[in-house]
């Protein structure tokens, strides 16, 4: 109980000399105010090593994709065998040239040959594509050299004979068309 009256006469003694003067009408206001704003800059400094980290992995991920890129399969094939590219380059275009005049006989007669002679060409060239991929795998490379000149030559010699083909449809359509009008 003597901490009480000591605590009472403290009071006593104290009177007057209290700070008893109110706080501005503003000061819960701004007091919130700077709460809210102290929250704020906390959130915002939350994430931010996250997006360092984030940036960082997208930059050694971009940095290994590009210093570690994988060949393609040309790439690689001019590698094993330089001559190659040339080859290709050469037997394609002139397979290309011969496609194009094959396509342009287009009619009624030929259609149905020539549309299976470019299915035969579909699949040439997907046999080729398997030839160049057993090259870059470390095959017999002279062996596969040999068959993938096989393969255009063959394409070529198809689309020779189908042209042979339309012109003997051709002058055999003319010759009949001669015979019916006379």
């Amino acid at each position: 109980m003597k901490n009480n009256i000591d605590i009472d006469n403290l009071f006593k003694e104290l009177k007057g000399s209290f700070d008893t003067q109110e706080p501005s009408t503003t000061h819960t206001a701004n007091f919130i105010e700077k709460l809210n704003t102290s929250n704020k800059r906390h959130n915002k400094r939350s994430w931010r090593p996250f997006a360092i980290a984030a940036s960082i992995a997208f930059l050694c991920a971009i940095g290994f994709s590009y210093f570690y890129q994988k060949q393609t399969t040309n790439e690689q094939i001019a590698e094993i065998a330089p001559e190659i590219t040339e080859t290709k380059f050469y037997f394609a275009s002139l397979i290309n040239n011969q496609v194009n005049e094959l396509k342009k006989e287009t009619s009624p007669s030929t259609k149905k040959i020539i549309d299976d002679t470019l299915l035969q060409l579909t699949k040439l060239e997907n046999d080729y594509k398997k030839l160049e991929q057993n090259l870059v795998n470390g095959g017999n490379t002279k062996l596969i050299l040999s068959a993938i000149i096989t393969n255009y030559q063959t394409r070529i010699d198809l689309v020779k004979d189908v042209m042979e083909q339309i012109d003997t449809i051709k002058n055999l359509k003319n010759y009949n068309d001669e015979n019916f009008t006379l």
